[in-house]
């Protein structure tokens, strides 16, 4: 369990206030053995209802993309418009179930390793994440 003074230093480090608000919010994101996935929206709902405060979508929305930008969450795009976030910033691939809306990391032994065919000039590959989009299959169901 982290501590508020880590939440102020990373609060500080992310060139923000430390606010009653935003000290919930890192209690929301990082006071969790476990990681997630979660959209804005999730993470409002889950600030409310969870930690009985009400924070305003702006003050989410832009503490969760000042925490993008200084690695203690990673972006996952959908689509235009929906993306989702994590708090396991590692490199590694998602399972998006398109039924469900729901975000579900894949090991690495279930997926095989990509192989890159195009010639990338002066560039040298950083990572390779997938995302595997799934849905019901309803031909196999009766």
């Amino acid at each position: 369990m982290v501590n508020n003074n880590d939440y102020i230093k990373k609060l500080r480090h992310s060139g923000l206030r430390p606010t009653r608000q935003r000290l919930k919010i890192c209690e929301a994101l990082f006071n969790s053995e476990s990681t997630f996935h979660f959209t804005i929206s999730d993470l409002t709902k889950i600030i409310s209802e969870k930690l009985n405060e009400k924070i305003s979508l702006a003050t989410v929305y832009n503490t969760v993309h000042s925490f993008k930008e200084k690695g203690y969450l990673k972006e996952i795009s959908i689509n235009s418009d929906k993306s989702y976030f994590d708090t396991n910033i590692t490199d590694h691939h998602h399972f998006y179930d398109e039924d469900k809306n729901l975000l579900i990391d894949a090991e690495n032994y279930e997926i095989d390793s990509v192989k890159i065919n195009k010639n990338l000039t002066n560039k040298k590959i950083r990572s390779v994440e997938v995302l595997v989009r799934i849905e019901t299959d309803n031909q196999n169901q009766k």
